[in-house]
């Protein structure tokens, strides 16, 4: 990692990202049925990558061979070690890893690898809203479990045909961290059970307090999905990896990625993105989340002149905010309100099974945070 001074990035810069076939800025009539709202979306953010991370990738690219390529080689593998065992203490297996082209696709594969068609899935909700797509898409069936129902969580993993837990570690819609004692129960009730584990992580970099990894506490089958993308801010590259702790579901893996999938060169800038990031970008990663922190607290600031009691999240950059006190207990009202008279796209709670509550995106230069939560406060206040 290196030593750069935190003031050297500027992250109150604004990039336009109009017009770059960006999912957040370009498509967000997609969701919202309006063009042109200021967005607070799609979980990405507004900032350019790393440094470090751009200047490895200008290097590759001057090279100017993009052929096939490999991921199980030593630069590869040992980023990831070294990056598991310098942030989260936790001692990574090098022949553990395996190379993905996304988390999602990780997670799907994984749930075809431990689970037959017709099992059950438990999954803490509100959810992610691209798990229940997932887990239905194969053929199985979610079981929602709220976060501290741990009467209902081991109810469900007893069930016979309860196969996977999927986790979202931490958890996302809400930023919260799991404690290391709550991950050792919950993984002490899947091996009670003989449920295998994902444990979905992409949000770990970002947490605001100790994370501490599924690899430090999982026994059996049990697998970490993961990625540098969300952290450092590089989705468009692709790319993510594994870290699957039964050696026979590794080689099953890796069958499926190569043989039946077809998968078997990865994308060779998200390998140059992933090690420079694991290598080179701890200071500006530290420098994000204290800016995020930030954002997070002028959020708080004006929530709580409307009467909400609202904090920040444990991890990440989406501000997950209650309005029920508020007597907001339906999206549309709202919606309505932030789309045609604030002009703004902002996640309504049902997206993750939850109305009366929103996803504010602040992964952006504060004056941008600034006006997203200002037009959700007017739009409130007119409710």
């Amino acid at each position: 990692m290196t030593s750069h001074d935190a003031q050297a990035y500027d992250f109150d810069r604004v990039v336009d990202r109009r017009g770059t076939w960006c999912t957040q800025w370009d498509y967000v009539e997609d969701r919202f049925g309006v063009a042109d709202l200021l967005p607070f979306t799609i979980s990405d953010m507004d900032f350019e990558a790393p440094p470090e991370v751009l200047a490895a990738l200008r290097g590759r690219l001057e090279h100017g061979v993009l052929g096939y390529s490999r991921w199980r080689h030593e630069d590869f593998l040992s980023a990831v070690v070294d990056w598991f065992g310098k942030r989260y203490a936790t001692e990574v297996d090098p022949a553990s890893i395996a190379y993905a082209p996304a988390v999602l696709y990780q997670a799907g594969a994984l749930i075809d690898l431990w689970s037959a068609p017709g099992d059950g899935v438990v999954v803490h909700t509100p959810a992610y809203d691209a798990f229940p797509r997932l887990i239905a898409a194969h053929g199985r069936e979610m079981r929602g479990c709220g976060l501290d129902d741990w009467a209902e969580f081991e109810r469900l993993l007893a069930l016979p045909d309860t196969s996977v837990l999927l986790l979202c570690s931490p958890h996302n819609p809400t930023g919260r961290v799991w404690t290391e004692d709550e991950l050792e129960r919950m993984a002490a009730l899947c091996a009670r059970h003989d449920v295998a584990v994902i444990s979905d992580e992409i949000h770990a970099d970002l947490a605001h307090r100790p994370h501490t990894p599924w690899a430090r506490v999982g026994s059996g089958r049990w697998a970490v999905v993961t990625s540098a993308s969300k952290s450092f801010n590089i989705p468009a590259l692709t790319g993510s990896y594994a870290i699957i702790g039964d050696p026979a579901s590794h080689a099953a893996y890796l069958r499926r990625l190569k043989d039946a999938d077809g998968l078997s060169s990865p994308a060779v800038l998200s390998l140059v993105g992933h090690i420079a990031a694991y290598r080179e970008g701890g200071a500006w990663l530290d420098a994000l989340r204290a800016y995020v922190a930030g954002n997070l607290e002028l959020v708080a600031e004006r929530l709580a002149g409307t009467g909400l009691d609202w904090q920040p999240p444990q991890a990440g950059y989406l501000a997950w905010i209650d309005l029920r006190p508020l007597g907001i207990h339906e999206d549309e009202p709202l919606q309505r309100e932030l789309i045609e008279r604030e002009k703004a796209a902002i996640m309504p709670g049902g997206s993750y099974g939850a109305p009366g509550f929103v996803r504010l995106n602040v992964g952006c230069p504060r004056a941008k945070a600034e006006a997203g939560v200002d037009a959700l406060v007017r739009a409130v206040a007119r409710l």
